[in-house]
Parts: structure tokens; sequence; C-alpha cells
């Protein structure tokens, strides 16, 4: 006997309504985290809006790489409750989200580079974060292929090691909180431009979007690239500029590589997916811009730098690469907030290469942020104040590489 089974939607198609509690502007980890957990405490009256498809953007254009090994107490501890949600998201959204722990390294390459690594894991074990220093033996025997000799041009002195962390597929994440999110009573709604923001005696009053006008009391700014742009609309300028950030994959490869390799000396990190391709990126373009378009002084310089650690892969033949937009903060860390001009406008931007890692409990927090009023401890750091309030929070030792 043949059984046919109901093919079921992933998520639900809506037309766009007057009125709704929240809109979330940009559908990718960090606005489809908030309206999950929004959803979760009984709000479910939410639009979440994106211009293109989910994912589009940031979410769809990084290497998904999970870490909490960051330098200043206030980022250790916020990305590592990231790091624990994420390890019980898939059982939680019950979605196979394909998250592989199996550890993080960070390269030193010279004795400036070993101090800054001393102080990153003493400021984790104090925080309770699984993170140590190891040296060129015990790295050469966790990794065989990578070149740690004193003979090389970059030689390898000490390292970070960071167990938990790992990658994870990123298009699986916004599946499953998209997923999730539509069953709760969330609406989303792709192909949905926001042109303009109306702002009436200082409250959020309306969003004007390419499908029509929705009556709201609360904006989240949720976007990655075009975070400034938003916040134009209702008056506010964010201490942000925005970068190209690019990445490229080579052909798949027997499996030969399960650790997380990083190089702030050669800013560079390389790790290699399920399906055996090596994900290689560097650090931000050096110049400011919204172009999404791959460069050839980024690959031949990756590839150079991929063949001083790794001279064994001269051979291995480059199948694409890509680009995505980052926006920068002066400290290098996001900024999740209110606005003290604008009652009901929440952002959640400015997340520079890291954002991904951290769409869990930034989405988490934002929903209580709203739900309750109040600003959660975790996230009063990352407060858009703190730029006129002189209380930056210093993160570009453990983020200005690019994972």
């Amino acid at each position: 006997m043949i059984q046919i089974f109901k093919k079921e939607r992933m998520w639900r198609s809506y037309e766009l309504d007057d009125t709704y509690d929240v809109v979330i502007i940009g559908a990718g980890i960090h606005g489809l985290a908030t309206a999950y957990y929004l959803a979760k405490q009984g709000i479910t009256n939410i639009a979440v809006v994106d211009r293109w498809y989910m994912g589009s953007g940031g979410s769809g254009r990084n290497t998904a790489i999970i870490r909490s090994n960051y330098r200043t107490p206030e980022g250790i501890a916020f990305y590592d409750e990231s790091v624990k949600i994420y390890e019980q998201l898939g059982a939680e959204l019950n979605f196979n989200l394909l998250f592989s722990q199996h550890g993080h390294m960070t390269l030193a390459h010279n004795n400036t580079g070993v101090n800054g690594l001393r102080v990153r894991a003493e400021n984790n074990e104090l925080l309770g974060v699984d993170s140590r220093i190891i040296w060129p033996d015990e790295i050469q025997r966790l990794v065989p292929a990578m070149d740690v000799g004193k003979t090389s041009r970059y030689p390898i002195l000490a390292a970070l090691y960071h167990p938990p962390g790992g990658i994870i597929r990123h298009d699986a994440v916004v599946w499953g909180y998209a997923r999730a999110a539509d069953r709760l009573g969330v609406q989303i709604h792709p192909l949905t431009e926001v042109q303009d923001i109306d702002v009436e005696h200082g409250r959020v009053a309306a969003v004007h979007t390419s499908r029509g006008i929705i009556k709201t009391r609360t904006v989240v700014n949720a976007t990655a690239g075009w975070c400034s742009t938003i916040s134009k609309m209702v008056g506010v300028d964010l201490p942000v500029v925005t970068h190209p950030l690019q990445a490229l994959v080579t052909e798949p490869l027997k499996p030969f590589l399960d650790k997380i390799i990083v190089s702030a000396t050669l800013h560079l990190y390389i790790s290699q997916s399920d399906r055996g391709e090596l994900v290689i990126g560097e650090e931000i373009n050096p110049y400011s811009s919204y172009s999404s378009r791959s460069t050839l002084p980024f690959l031949e310089q990756a590839a150079s730098h991929v063949l001083e650690l790794f001279p064994c892969l001269k051979e291995v033949r480059i199948l694409r690469q890509w680009a995505g937009l980052c926006d920068m903060t002066p400290d290098f860390s996001p900024i999740i907030s209110t606005v003290d001009e604008v009652e009901g406008y929440v952002v959640d931007v400015g997340w520079g290469t890291y954002g991904f890692k951290a769409g869990p409990i930034a989405g988490k927090m934002t929903a209580e942020l709203i739900a309750t009023g109040r600003t959660p401890d975790l996230i009063y750091p990352f407060r858009l104040s703190r730029f006129r309030e002189e209380a930056l929070v210093g993160e570009k030792a453990a983020a200005a590489v690019s994972h």
C-alpha cells in the first residue's frame, strides 16, 4: 500500500495588514530570532519585512562560525550565552541545524600576538569560557596539515584554543527560526521594501513599504548593511560605517581539517565545511562601500596567505567567491538599544563580521527589551548612548579579524 504524505509549507504567505504591534525590518537571523522570542512571550501580532528573500543579507553571506572567546568581559558573557542557546537550538526548533563544535584556534606569530592571546585566555577563564593557550607541539597534533615550523615565513608560536567553537549551517538557522516564528503566528513578508518611517510627537507611528503603509508603535531595525539608511528615516544618525567582506570556497576535499583556524597577522580564517569545501575569508575591505562584488585582489591575497599556513593546498581549485556588507562601529561592538530621540524605535545593528554567532541571544534580549520596556543587564553595555558617554566596549582585539 502506498502512503501519500501531504506536503506542509515551511511558512505561510500573507497579505499585509494595516496594523501590527511590532514591525521588524530585516528577515535575517536577528529579525527572525527577535520575532520568535517575542511570540514566545505572547506578542504575536508581528510583521517581519525584508526587501528581498529571507536570509538574503548578512545571514546568507557569512561563514557561520560560532564562538565566544572574545576579549572584553561584556563581549565574553554575551557571546557565551549565544553559544549556549545554539547548543540546544536544534532541539528547541525541531530542525537540524548541522551545528558541529570541533574547536576554534586563533594563531599567534610573534610575541605581541602571544601576549594578546594570554589576556583573552585569562579573561575567558575568569568568566567560565573554555579557552586556553596551546603551543606548537599540540597545535601540530591537532592540525597535522598546517605548517607550524620555525622555518616558515610566519612561524606559529602559540594559539588560543577554544573547543566549544564550531560551524553551523546558516540557512538552516534562518529556516528554523522562520518556521518556528510562523507557527507561533508571526507574519513574514519578503519582497517588502521599507521606504520611509513616520514619527509623530516623538514616537514611531507607521512604516511605508512597497506594498502599503503599516501602522505600528514599535519598529525594530535588524538590518545589516543598511542600518544607517533605515535609521535616517527616523532622523537618527548611527556611528556606523559599512564595509564589504569577502570569502571563497574551494572544491570539496576529503575531510582533513576539523578545526577553525584564524590568524590575525595574516588577516585570514579557514575551515572545512560538512561538504568538504574549504571556506576561506579575510578582513573587511579597507574602504567603505555598499558593493557586494567580488574582487581579484582579495582572491590573490587570500590564496597567498592560505598557502603560508597550508602549502599542501597549492593545487586545490577555487569554486566561487562572494561578498557581503558589514556595519562597523567605532569600538567593534554592536548596538542593541532603544533610541532616546524616538520612542518605539529599537536597533539591533552594527554587528560587523560577528553578527551570525550572536543571533540567538541578540534576538532573545531584543525581545525582552520590547516586551518589558527594560534593558536587560546583558545588553546594557551595548546601548547606543555609550558613544556619547565614553563607555566604549573595545572588542577590536578579538573581532577585527573576520572570525
